[in-house]
């Protein structure tokens, strides 16, 4: 009976309680002004110059009345804090007036005050210049975050909301610097410190960066239920909606999008607004529906210029590429072309902001706009474009624009038959990609070095955390046996308890230690892997050009044309792959095709080629390194099949081995190995191969990295020591 009075007595109040949980949500919400004052406990003697804060929110000091006034929610945590007294915590419940009395503290003597407020202004300091520097010098920034965290005593009742300020601090730096594992870790530990919605929500952010989808959307997902402004609900929204689209659920990506949008409408919020329409146009183009999908980006257009001229150009960039991608090629042109006046205000606007936009520059822009008159074969269109975009970017520096922009002129002129513009071109070309390389090994060796630095910076705050935990340990450890000295039992308890955790803590470092090499290695082998990729290259080209150089030194300068047109096909495949650690296995068979078809176009009289691929091979479920084949084809040709009085073959057969592998056959009738060798001059014999020499550690590394995924194996194909057979078993990725 009891419990039917109360369940009774539950429905009754129920709505009361939905009024008041409503009711108190849109207080909380709300931005009050907080009034109060600091007083002593016993006299009632006004405290002056105490400070008044809320973490992350702002700080006051109190009047000669110790009277304060403060902007705050309704609970956020006020801490008073103040020489003469230890610090006090309020939560703010209501906007009524709050007094504060304290006790004085007489236990703390005049020289811990001082240390205190030494150590309280060098965190502040440190902290303030590990902003200011976050994106400038990323190595300075840890640097001073290491500092202000050395700060931090044990007994300080601030430090985890310290702490939590340091890593989100630090986080950020790693976010900025493009450096996502790093910033998700640091997120986690501020959040573990002290929960704040504005860093989780920069925690999901991290995890998109990262493309692990499914973890920022449970992050967004856990943020979309708590306390949240109408800024951050919008973050939240767009995040969620970003993390739909990278798990291709575009329904979903678009329900969140248009939530996002309508908040913003409501609260103006117009940067928002112009992104939105612009993710919406996005997946509504992926989904097919051209027609939403041009009027959202409309409406980004129209809204982006009644802003400042860098809005503008960014969105008509954006639209220009939307236009792209649909063939749309005269809306692209006349989008870019306004988007060139625009950039031109902005250089010319002494008070634009300086920060760079790599796509927005006249080379990107004037590039694209020729790119687009070439597409409809308008090339007297596309040349001055060509010849501006290539001017600025000689300018700039930017060499993969002048890269781009050299080899589309040559093209151009290619197509309008004026051959030897076209050879000047695709010349200066050539040039240009001699000093691409050279600045793209300098990149390489510059962000291993930076790597390694924030590797280092990092190691240097987790040994900072690890030892402060361990002298934290053995405080308590010491309290403990100081307290439980007449229990012996239950002291010999706490000293076991404390060793097992102590060991778990030793084997956490070690695993931790453990995963640091393993990951130092495997970013090892990847710049090994884009070294020797970057080598391959040149290595290649100097190999080819050496055919187009005796076509031309016979006068066969039609031939040399022809062949140079072929090569500069090849050679835009190469290059699109380069930057890649594996291919399609069609695209490598593809390449490989056109590379033989140019060797024997070199050797009409020395071989014949086929290539056999088995039609039970379902090539899109393999991946292969690029050029990985090139280079046994390469010695095929050149050492076994060149040499031979009569014609030879080349076999190149791609067969099903097992359900999870194929075998890949070179076979060339050729004059041998050994024979070759003999006939090296002694200048050969001193130097090695380099593509065979590269090849060979790229596999090593490939099957370090991916447990044997391809395996080689080269035998004389008869008994007398002539033909050559290659033997390549590639694996599928399960």
């Amino acid at each position: 009976m009891k419990k039917i009075i109360l369940l009774v007595a539950f429905f009754c109040c129920l709505p009361n309680m939905v009024v008041g949980q409503e009711n108190d949500s849109g207080i909380r919400s709300k931005q009050l002004t907080i009034k109060g004052s600091v007083k002593e406990e016993n006299t009632l003697k006004a405290i002056k110059n105490a400070e008044v804060s809320i973490l992350g929110k702002g700080r006051v000091i109190t009047d000669i009345f110790g009277d304060f006034r403060i902007e705050a929610q309704i609970g956020d945590e006020l801490i008073i804090s103040h020489d003469s007294f230890k610090t006090v915590r309020y939560t703010i419940k209501d906007n009524q007036r709050i007094d504060i009395l304290v006790k004085d503290n007489p236990l703390e003597n005049r020289s811990t005050i001082v240390k205190k407020k030494k150590l309280e202004s060098q965190y502040r300091e440190n902290l303030n210049a590990a902003r200011q520097n976050l994106k400038k010098d990323a190595a300075k920034s840890i640097d001073f975050i290491t500092n202000a965290l050395e700060t931090i005593r044990d007994d300080d009742p601030l430090a985890n909301n310290k702490k939590a300020e340091l890593f989100e601090s630090l986080a950020d730096i790693y976010a900025h610097w493009k450096q996502p594992d790093l910033a998700e870790s640091n997120y986690l530990i501020s959040l573990k410190n002290q929960y704040s919605a504005e860093v989780k929500i920069k925690l999901g952010m991290a995890q998109l960066e990262n493309a692990k989808y499914q973890p920022a959307l449970q992050t967004f997902n856990q943020l979309i239920r708590s306390r949240l402004s109408s800024v951050q609900k919008v973050d939240v929204y767009l995040g969620m909606g970003d993390s739909y689209k990278g798990l291709q659920d575009y329904s979903n990506a678009i329900s969140n999008y248009n939530k996002a949008l309508s908040l913003s409408k409501r609260n103006g919020i117009d940067n928002k607004i112009i992104l939105l329409n612009s993710k919406l146009a996005e997946v509504l183009q992926q989904e097919g529906n051209m027609i939403d999908a041009e009027e959202y980006l409309d409406n980004s257009v129209q809204l982006a210029q009644s802003k400042d001229k860098k809005t503008s150009a960014r969105q008509r960039t954006v639209a220009a590429d939307f236009y792209n991608k649909n063939n749309s090629y005269d809306k692209e042109i006349q989008l870019r072309k306004e988007a060139l006046e625009d950039i031109e205000d902005i250089k010319g606007d002494d008070s634009a902001p300086v920060e760079e936009d790599k796509s927005l520059t006249p080379q990107v822009q004037n590039y694209k706009i020729a790119r687009a008159f070439a597409a409809q074969e308008e090339y007297e269109e596309a040349i001055p474009y060509l010849k501006e975009s290539i001017k600025e970017a000689e300018s700039r520096n930017d060499l993969i624009v002048q890269k781009d922009a050299t080899r589309k002129l040559g093209e151009v002129y290619r197509e309008r038959g004026e051959l030897e513009k076209a050879s000047n071109a695709f010349e200066e070309y050539e040039v240009i990609i001699d000093k691409l390389y050279m600045q793209k090994d300098q990149e390489i060796s510059q962000a291993a070095r930076f790597s390694r630095e924030l590797a280092q910076r990092a190691n240097r705050i987790t040994t900072l955390e690890k030892d402060r935990e361990l002298n934290e340990a053995r405080y308590e450890l010491a309290f403990a046996s100081q307290e439980l000295i007449n229990q012996q039992s239950l002291r010999q308890r706490i000293i076991i308890y404390f060793l097992i955790g102590l060991m778990f803590l030793l084997l956490f470092v070690a695993y931790l230690m453990y995963r640091n090499i393993k990951q130092q290695r495997y970013a090892n082998n990847i710049l090994a892997l884009k070294s020797l990729r970057s080598q391959m290259n040149p290595h290649f080209i100097f190999n080819a050009l050496n055919s187009v150089n005796t076509f031309i030194a016979t006068s066969d300068e039609r031939t040399a044309n022809r062949y140079l047109t072929d090569f500069s096909l090849l050679m835009r495949a190469v290059l699109e792959n380069s930057e890649q650690d594996f291919i399609l296995l069609e695209k490598e068979i593809e390449l490989l095709k056109l590379y033989v078809q140019l060797e024997h176009f070199r050797f009409q009289d020395k071989f014949e080629y086929m290539i056999n691929v088995d039609p039970q091979i379902d090539i899109d479920d393999y991946v292969i390194p690029p050029m990985l084949l090139q280079p046994y084809v390469e010695n095929a040709v050149w050492h076994g099949l060149r040499y031979k009085s009569e014609k030879g073959k080349l076999s190149i057969c791609f067969k099903k081995k097992t359900k999870d592998s194929i075998e890949i056959t070179i076979l060339d009738n050729g004059i041998g190995r050994k024979k070759s060798k003999e006939l090296k001059t002694l200048n050969q014999k001193k130097q090695k191969s380099s593509g065979m020499g590269n090849i060979k550690k790229r596999i090593e590394i490939l099957n370090k990295m991916h447990k044997d995924k391809v395996n080689v194996s080269i035998s004389d194909l008869n008994d007398n020591n002539e033909g050559t057979q290659v033997t390549l078993i590639l694996k599928k990725d399960i």
